[in-house]
């Protein structure tokens, strides 16, 4: 009685291995462009978030009424239970302005931000990075406070670089 053996041969095994690693190099190449991908998209919510915040101080800050006004010196404006300084009546350049209004916070790993520099307001713009890419210098973008009353702040990619973002580096 003669057995008949069962599995795969050779040639179909190096034919799936073939299949395989050509899948592989098309697809490493397409994840490795989604996670900057998701970087850029990163930086610009948080460019949304930003402008949003500094809108919403803004228009809190003209809709305060009653025994304490809100104007050109008021120092800060209470926003999501949380206080947030400003200057000329929008979020500051700092971590406890514009920072807090817009909900990044820099001290949470799990956000992957960093302040690039700046951060001590006044005319020097706040630069923040997204972690995780090749620079975060070159992936981030910058908010300037307003530097006399009845102006808006400024959105930039870098303080060298206008534009709403930097992603060079993303």
């Amino acid at each position: 009685m003669k057995m008949k053996q069962t599995g795969f041969t050779l040639i179909e095994l190096i034919t799936v291995i073939v299949i395989l690693s050509i899948l592989a190099a098309v697809a490493l190449p397409k994840y490795a462009a989604l996670q900057t991908q998701a970087r850029i998209a990163k930086l610009n919510g948080a460019l949304g978030a930003m402008q949003g915040a500094a809108a919403i101080a803004h228009g809190a800050c003209l809709a305060t009424q009653g025994a304490n006004p809100c104007t050109d010196t008021t120092t800060s404006i209470g926003m999501e239970g949380a206080t947030v300084t400003l200057v000329h009546q929008y979020p500051a350049a700092t971590q406890n302005g514009i920072l807090v209004a817009a909900g990044i916070n820099v001290n949470d790993p799990n956000q992957q931000w960093q302040v690039i520099s700046g951060g001590t307001g006044g005319a020097t713009p706040l630069v923040v990075g997204v972690q995780g890419g090749l620079n975060p210098a070159t992936c981030s973008l910058s908010y300037t406070e307003p530097a006399v009353a009845g102006d808006a702040p400024a959105f930039n990619g870098s303080i060298q670089t206008p534009g709403p973002v930097l992603t060079a580096g993303c």
